[in-house]
């Protein structure tokens, strides 16, 4: 019920959890993706290897590094958003970040409160009801579709101002991440207010394997209150197409009470993060915050609801894309 809050308490060996905590400077010159978390690896022929870490995605160079700490460094809260590495905190009011290696430092604000994906029991959070299955590889959160931002960022020595920026908010937890996914956000459209959040991966289910997805589509409503879509596996939403090449990832759903949403991300170059496998942290994964995200929103009458392009979007397509798209 509370998906920001730390999960791992409890769990002794072949576990991770990170948060992904994006922000982008006013004039979106800056756009900076620190990653904290926890890695408890099971035992193989090297031996077990546990660590704490902080990873930085430099959105405007592609430069990434990945900072690693002891796991006595790393504690937690269970309950809200609270995680601290060495001399690294980060919670809902900011984050203060000393990274020796990319020679980040400085102190980002949050300055308005967490817009988060809503939880009820029966729909705990982005996941909906297969956040209650124990047998789920991975598990995702979204804490915060967008929150402003205040104060600087030193990296190299250049001061990186964030007053007037935009945040975002994400985690992972579980025990590795899927064989096989493409991953994609931007809470920077012309409209104000709109976030996408949308992934789609191959999802191991007991001796079997099927194509998941879930997609958020954050809007403002016409009463001035935001209204969320939801394009997922356990709404009854289905994938109508998705084409994947060096340029563009193309997608279509369609969710049950008849909404098309078409989405189109165009490829760039990225930096590269590391991710789980059960026993080590550091398979790499090529993520750009660089990408920009066409969407268009139909009603079931083919009437246009919504069309924009989201900006400094972050997208990732990796694994094994072409067993992804082989799937239906």
């Amino acid at each position: 019920m509370r998906p920001d809050g730390f999960h791992g308490a409890h769990e002794r060996a072949g576990f991770f959890e990170g948060w992904y905590v994006k922000v982008v400077s006013g004039d979106r010159a800056a756009r900076i993706a620190v990653i904290p978390g926890i890695f408890v690896g099971l035992e193989d022929s090297g031996g077990r290897h546990d660590e704490a870490f902080v990873q930085v995605l430099d959105g405007s160079t592609g430069r990434s590094w990945y900072e690693r700490y002891n796991p006595a460094d790393f504690h937690a809260a269970t309950g809200h958003f609270d995680v601290a590495i060495g001399p690294n905190r980060f919670d809902s009011r900011g984050m203060t970040l000393d990274l020796p290696e990319s020679g980040l430092r400085g102190r980002v604000d949050f300055t308005t409160t967490f817009d988060p994906w809503p939880v009820t029991v029966r729909s705990p959070g982005i996941m909906g009801w297969y956040a209650w299955l124990p047998v789920m590889e991975c598990y995702h959160g979204v804490a915060s579709f967008g929150h402003d931002l205040a104060g600087s960022l030193s990296l190299g020595g250049v001061s990186m101002p964030f007053d007037g920026g935009r945040g975002y908010l994400e985690k992972d937890w579980g025990r590795a991440f899927p064989s096989g996914y493409i991953w994609m956000q931007s809470n920077h459209f012309a409209i104000p207010g709109l976030c996408l959040v949308a992934s789609i991966a191959v999802i191991p289910w007991h001796r079997t394997e099927f194509r998941g997805f879930i997609v958020g589509l954050r809007m403002p409503g016409p009463d001035g209150q935001p209204v969320l879509h939801r394009f997922a596996t356990y709404t009854g939403g289905r994938t109508t197409a998705l084409t994947v090449d060096d340029d563009h990832v193309c997608w279509s759903l369609r969710s049950k009470a008849g909404l098309t949403l078409d989405i189109t991300a165009e490829r760039r170059r990225g930096g590269l993060l590391h991710a789980p496998v059960r026993t080590q942290m550091h398979r790499r994964v090529e993520e750009t915050l660089d990408a920009r995200i066409h969407v268009r929103l139909t009603d079931r009458d083919g009437r246009l609801i919504l069309s924009d392009c989201g900006q400094v979007a972050g997208l990732e397509v990796h694994g094994d894309i072409d067993g992804l798209l082989a799937m239906t």
